[in-house]
């Protein structure tokens, strides 16, 4: 992208919370991580899903620091990462990889906001301080189950938000993409996922990026000391935070939020 470019989708994200990109990553890639993410999901249903705190027939899953899904061609795209770094500032880390995924009888959820506000006893939001980079791993239609956002509401307090909501002054919007397409998202901005209505899993991957300062114990990405040797300086600074570990296993990891909707 060029530097207008660049500045373009930054603002994007700054005024309405949000920004999508078309056909960022190819859809023969995207289609490699939907085969590979199949199975992984298969076998967390297999082995009992989820406790439903993100709605019936709906599925968080981490994804594993390995290939198709340690691709640094995603997690260190140039353009996206230069957008991040005007929302989030300089040495921004990556702190989590993983899938949201709503399956037939899944419903909508309550309108929520991904994080709470920094300082609540203030009243007032903060600049961006956590990205979610979002892609599906199959085209997302009116049918199975886009994300619904209020533009512009992830920089007034949640009751104003809310309350500009139920008056009609702002909507939720269905958001449709293709395959290839890439949504950057500050995660204040009001949303909830809708019902997959087809017979298809719908699955989006989630990438997190936030300020250095950031932490939340219920993500982070397992890391083999292997395969963070391998890693760019770049990417080693990316994940600097995250747990190494002697192996990681090709196995889906099981939620640990408490809390994951605001």
């Amino acid at each position: 992208m060029s530097a207008e470019q660049i500045a373009f989708y930054t603002s994007e994200v700054l005024k309405d919370g949000f920004c999508v990109i078309k056909q960022a990553f190819p859809r023969q890639k995207l289609e490699a991580w939907n085969e590979a993410f199949t199975p992984l999901l298969e076998e967390y249903l297999a082995d009992g899903g989820s406790d439903l705190k993100r709605g019936a027939c709906r599925y968080y899953v981490t994804l594993p620091f390995l290939r198709p899904f340690a691709d640094p061609e995603v997690f260190e795209n140039d353009d996206i990462l230069a957008i991040c770094k005007g929302l989030v500032g300089e040495n921004f880390i990556m702190c989590q990889l993983a899938t949201d995924t709503p399956l037939l009888g899944s419903d909508y959820q309550e309108t929520h906001r991904d994080a709470p506000p920094l300082f609540p006893e203030t009243g007032e939001e903060t600049p961006p301080f956590q990205l979610a980079i979002n892609f599906p791993l199959v085209d997302i239609t009116l049918e199975n189950g886009p994300i619904e956002i209020a533009r512009g509401t992830h920089m007034i307090p949640k009751s104003e938000a809310m309350r500009r909501l139920e008056s009609g002054e702002t909507r939720l919007e269905p958001i449709t993409m293709e395959l290839g397409d890439v949504m950057i998202r500050d995660v204040r901005g009001l949303h909830r996922g809708t019902p997959n209505r087809s017979h298809v899993a719908r699955p989006m991957v989630v990438i997190g990026y936030s300020r250095s300062w950031m932490f939340r114990p219920e993500v982070s990405i397992d890391i083999s000391q292997r395969a963070f040797e391998e890693l760019s300086a770049r990417a080693k600074q990316l994940l600097r935070f995250n747990p190494i570990s002697e192996k990681v296993s090709f196995q889906p990891r099981r939620e640990s939020y408490d809390t994951f909707a605001y």
